[in-house]
């Protein structure tokens, strides 16, 4: 597992726009900011910040820059999976999905209904057998 510097929530929603915006100016990144948005200079700090902890790096246009994610959405997101399971579950996905279950109060369709999309989900080739019927 790959391992990343732990991000604040400023800086969960930097990189939320730069993985959803590709390579950005921080004008840019300013304008897809929830209301409140901070200042331009917060923004600009946060950026470098993340720059300085590896997620983010740019390309220099003169005295501006153009910012880029180093990280990819999906390996933070299974980084983030990860902690969230092994400190608040003891490594069971079994166990956050039982809590999500109660504190969602789903029933037992709704249930069918996330376990059909993550049997949808998965990679075809997790579950492929060799043609001699034993497991890869």
């Amino acid at each position: 597992m790959q391992n990343f510097p732990e991000l604040t929530r400023a800086e969960e929603q930097v990189m939320q726009v730069l993985w959803q915006r590709g390579p950005s100016f921080v004008k840019d990144v300013l304008a897809e900011m929830p209301a409140p948005q901070p200042a331009y200079n917060t923004v600009s700090t946060i950026i470098r910040i993340l720059e300085q902890k590896g997620f983010v790096g740019h390309e220099a246009f003169g005295r501006t820059h153009c910012y880029h994610s180093l990280v990819a959405q999906d390996d933070y997101r299974r980084f983030s999976l990860r902690k969230l399971l092994g400190g608040h579950f003891g490594g069971s996905f079994s166990r956050l999905v039982s809590f999500f279950a109660k504190e969602e109060d789903l029933d037992a369709k709704q249930l069918e209904e996330l376990l059909r999309h993550a049997q949808q989900d998965r990679n075809p080739d997790d579950d492929a057998l060799p043609n001699d019927g034993r497991p890869a």
